[in-house]
C-alpha cells in the first residue's frame, strides 16, 4: 500500500470513526443534539474531504488559501472555538439557575426557621399560660 492511498484511507478511517463515536453517545443519550452538532459538522467534513480528497484543494482555492491544509487546521480551530463558546453560554446560563436556587433554598430556609421559631414561641406562651 503506497503512502498517499494509507493517509486517504487513515482519513477516512478516523473521519467514519468519529461519526460513529458520535452517533452511539447520542444514541445512548451520553451527549446531547446541541452539544453533537459541530462534532458531527467536523466529521461529515473530514469524511467529505477523506472520500473526495480534491474536494479540499478546491475549497482552498474558492476560499484563497494556498496550502490546502492550512484550510484543515482553520476548520478545525473554527470547530473548536464555536464548542467553546457553546459551552461558555451554556455555564453561564447554568451558574445563573444555580444562584438562583441557591438564593431560593436560603429564602426558605430563613422562612423555614422562623416558623419553627414561631412554633416554639407559642408552645412556651401556651405552657405560661396553663394553670398549674
Amino acid at each position: 500500500m503506497s503512502t498517499p492511498l494509507a493517509s486517504y484511507i487513515f482519513g477516512i478511517v478516523s473521519a467514519a470513526l468519529v461519526l460513529v463515536v458520535v452517533i452511539e453517545m447520542l444514541r445512548r443519550r451520553r451527549l446531547r443534539e446541541r452539544h453533537a452538532i459541530w462534532w458531527l459538522i467536523a466529521g461529515i467534513l473530514a469524511l467529505v474531504a477523506g472520500i473526495f480528497p480534491a474536494t479540499l484543494g478546491w475549497a482552498a482555492t474558492l476560499v484563497g488559501i494556498e496550502v490546502p491544509i492550512n484550510l484543515v487546521f482553520f476548520v478545525g480551530i473554527a470547530i473548536l472555538f464555536l464548542v467553546c463558546l457553546q459551552n461558555a453560554s451554556e455555564l453561564t446560563i447554568l451558574e445563573t439557575k444555580t444562584r438562583v436556587l441557591a438564593e431560593r433554598v436560603a429564602l426558605l430556609d430563613l422562612e423555614l426557621r422562623g416558623m419553627s421559631t414561631d412554633d416554639d414561641n407559642s408552645a412556651r406562651a401556651a405552657d405560661q399560660n396553663e394553670p398549674s
